[in-house]
């Protein structure tokens, strides 16, 4: 086990297997040093889609814990890419979506559940550039979806 995924463990998180594309994109890319990663929808341990809105139904707690698992499945596939967590440099960007009503406007709060996470597991590389936007849905009703820039040793 590496450092990245025996900090996971440390932190009570463990990694799920490294979700399937479920229409036509490929999960991840690399390209020269960095690796691409594609949108990551929040799924719980049993593999459920975490559904709703923020400001209806759905807590800023609910939400953030969404983006906690939304950030496991980023780090999963990061790992079928690399093989291993510890190839990380950097975590580059992030960009969170958040299925939210129109008046909410604690995206940057929810999104902090995946960047507080991926700084737990990778520490100061894991700080990174990030965007939080709030957006009207996202697929099969996810109430968070994360991609990411990572640089790659």
């Amino acid at each position: 086990m590496n450092d990245a995924e025996q900090r996971l463990q440390e932190l009570g998180f463990k990694l799920p297997e490294a979700p399937q594309p479920v229409a036509n994109y490929v999960p991840h890319i690399i390209s020269g040093d960095q690796l691409f990663i594609s949108g990551q929808i929040a799924k719980d341990d049993a593999g459920r889609v975490l559904t709703g809105l923020l400001g209806s139904g759905v807590s800023i707690a609910d939400g953030q814990s969404a983006a906690r698992f939304a950030a496991l499945s980023l780090l999963a596939q990061a790992k079928a890419a690399l093989g291993s967590l510890d190839r990380i440099d950097r975590v580059l960007r992030v960009t969170g979506f958040v299925a939210s009503t129109p008046d909410f406007s604690e995206q940057p709060a929810v999104i902090n559940g995946a960047s507080d996470l991926l700084v737990a597991v990778l520490g100061d590389a894991g700080r990174h550039t990030r965007s939080a936007v709030g957006v009207a849905s996202l697929p099969l009703g996810a109430c968070v979806e994360i991609d990411a820039i990572l640089k790659i040793r």
